[in-house]
């Protein structure tokens, strides 16, 4: 069972408004790339939300997904994750990380990522675009324990950058591109 876990609870303190209800193609973010993830070979999506914006959680209504709740998203997305990582079933095999503000990120790349960690025995696998690592990024089950454990704002990136060996890139044509502002907004819809 490979779960995927979409980050989705974070305050969006640069773009100064919910950037996971942001309309993209008639529906919220979030719901957007929840639907990528729903409609990817993954077996499961949970997703981070925090009860504290309004509407956050009624953007999800009716799709086949589990929400959990960060009750604190001030204290960063290492925390988000770890609560992701919490709430997975017994047996679970490995968890991909999706980010809710990367809308140019789609189910045929999810795809491509579980079929190349399907055949390899790295066990974090990640999408190379642009000559740069990028997320979603999947971490097979022995690094459940260690996401669980997270606490920082920074996320797994200390878990990939002192595991190297561990990790196999998928070189990938797409987009990597989040939105934290106005701009990033106005600029990824014109791509979109």
């Amino acid at each position: 069972m490979i779960a995927g876990i979409v980050l989705a609870a974070g305050l969006s303190a640069r773009m100064g408004r919910p950037k996971q209800l942001l309309d993209w193609g008639g529906r919220p973010l979030v719901r957007h790339v929840a639907r990528q993830a729903l409609d990817s070979r993954l077996d499961r999506v949970l997703v981070v939300i925090s009860p504290a914006i309004p509407g956050l959680a009624a953007a999800l209504d009716g799709l086949p997904l589990t929400l959990v709740a960060q009750p604190d998203p001030a204290r960063g997305q290492g925390s988000s994750l770890a609560l992701g990582v919490a709430a997975l079933p017994p047996g679970t095999q490995a968890a991909m990380v999706l980010l809710g503000d990367q809308p140019l990120i789609d189910a045929a790349l999810i795809d491509r990522l579980l079929a190349a960690a399907s055949t390899t025995d790295h066990t974090i696998v990640a999408p190379l675009i642009a000559g740069r690592r990028a997320n979603p990024v999947l971490f097979k089950a022995r690094w459940l324990p260690a996401l669980a454990a997270l606490a920082s704002d920074q996320g797994a990136r200390g878990i990939i950058a002192a595991n190297q060996p561990e990790l196999l890139l998928v070189p990938v044509e797409a987009s990597a591109a989040d939105i934290d502002t106005e701009e990033d907004y106005r600029r990824l819809r014109a791509k979109g």
